[in-house]
């Protein structure tokens, strides 16, 4: 019989990254939504929107994987396991590209100076 994968699904591991997961993408959607006006860039906006999708994701696989690790059945079925790796395939491209496109624009407000950034967005 084979040794299973470090965090693979069903794994005390995998529980563990997928709760991650949930409190760090709820956590990005919270602090971005709070107090900050930054609807006027599309890159704010877009990671909202990403961030929006990887959190009911992370949450049902959390709950999937708590099934599976608690009573101790694993859903082997090819069809569930091909949805999750294609899903956690491009949520994460999309959450990279979000992430970067961000980091970029703060960048770009942060040196350019008052004129493009508010007292606020720049804080």
């Amino acid at each position: 019989m084979m040794e299973p994968v470090p965090g693979a699904l069903g794994t005390s591991a995998s529980l563990a990254l997928r709760l991650g997961q949930t409190i760090f993408s709820s956590a990005s959607l919270l602090f971005m939504c709070l107090d900050v006006e930054f609807y006027n860039y599309t890159s704010f906006s877009y990671l909202v929107t990403v961030m929006a999708l990887v959190t009911p994701w992370s949450v049902s696989l959390t709950l999937i994987d708590a099934y599976s690790v608690f009573i101790k059945c694993l859903p082997r079925q090819p069809r569930v396991l091909l949805i999750v790796i294609v899903g956690d395939w491009a949520l994460s491209f999309l959450s990279l590209a979000a992430a970067c496109s961000t980091a970029i624009v703060t960048s770009f407000l942060v040196n350019v100076g008052t004129p493009y950034c508010w007292s606020k967005l720049c804080s």
